[in-house]
């Protein structure tokens, strides 16, 4: 018996100090929605809190402290019938920071495109090579991503395997009844998020989360200047990306997710670099040009 508890309690040691590759904050709202049975939006909570927590996405090692920190947030909307629901998903990911506590936002999206059917108690079954219901389908996706990302920002391209992943998911739901993954669905979804990301047209944008992060964030705490200067460079390279595709819907999602960090940063900046950080903001992300004046009058 004593045999049999060691094991057992050696098994519990290594599971959490291997873990799963995401640490993920699930929440559902369902204030929009009325009825007395709430309790299966918290059945719903910790099911996906389940889903993306507790499955294993890659075949890397993990400690409990390197998991990506990641929320997020299901608006119930409405419920059409006892087990469909129609809903928006915003997904959160950070990254730490080498040597500090300040973590950086990689990705901050609302999906509005998200119907799904959810029966209390019923397994979330999923493959990454069949489409099988929408809701594990649209979780595996945005697992994949944000794991894609999380590697693209730690090493050049480290990321593709899971951003490809992302793809054949996208891939395996083109005859799926419920919108965002195709083409024609819009010009701001799953479909276009993945596929841009892949294409070579957008290759800079993924260089840069390499620069941005690794070369110059992750330089900073030892010597501000010369993290400060290869961001400075790492978004002027995103002008090849303006230059093909000039306000495209990948460029918008990178600066949903780092216009406040790049106030921050620059604010604080030399004299000489705050007028080329605000030209190149203001020429490709004009919608937060006025965001980015702060960075002028901040001392």
């Amino acid at each position: 018996m004593k045999k049999i508890s060691l094991l057992i309690l050696f098994s519990l040691v290594i599971n959490s100090y291997y873990a799963q590759e995401l640490n993920c904050k699930v929440d559902v709202n369902s204030d929009q929605v009325q009825g007395s049975d709430k309790h299966v939006y918290e059945s719903m909570k910790t099911a996906l809190y389940e889903f993306m927590n507790n499955r294993k996405w890659t075949s890397d090692v993990f400690k409990t402290e390197e998991r990506i920190d990641c929320n997020i947030l299901i608006k119930i909307s409405d419920r059409p019938t006892t087990d469909a629901f129609t809903a928006s998903i915003q997904i959160q990911a950070r990254r730490p920071v080498y040597k500090s506590s300040y973590n950086s936002v990689l990705f901050n999206y609302e999906d509005k495109d998200f119907s799904f059917n959810y029966l209390e108690g019923q397994p979330l079954d999923f493959s990454e090579n069949t489409f099988i219901t929408n809701l594990t389908s649209v979780m595996g996706f945005y697992a994949n991503l944000i794991i894609g990302l999380d590697y693209d920002s730690f090493a050049l391209n480290g990321g593709t395997p899971y951003l490809q992943k992302a793809l054949a998911i996208v891939n395996n739901a083109q005859n799926a009844a419920e919108k965002g993954w195709k083409a024609f669905d819009g010009t701001k979804n799953r479909y276009w998020l993945i596929n841009n990301m892949l294409d070579a047209s957008f290759v800079p944008i993924r260089e840069c989360m390499y620069n941005y992060h690794r070369k110059g964030l992750d330089v900073m705490v030892d010597n501000k200047d010369a993290g400060r200067s290869v961001i400075l460079e790492s978004i002027e390279s995103l002008r090849k990306v303006h230059e093909v595709k000039p306000l495209s819907f990948n460029l918008q999602v990178f600066f949903i997710a780092k216009s406040e960090e790049l106030i921050n940063i620059f604010s604080g900046g030399l004299p000489e670099e705050k007028p080329k950080i605000i030209l190149v903001l203001n020429d490709i992300d004009p919608t937060n040009s006025n965001k980015y004046q702060k960075i002028l009058t901040s001392q």
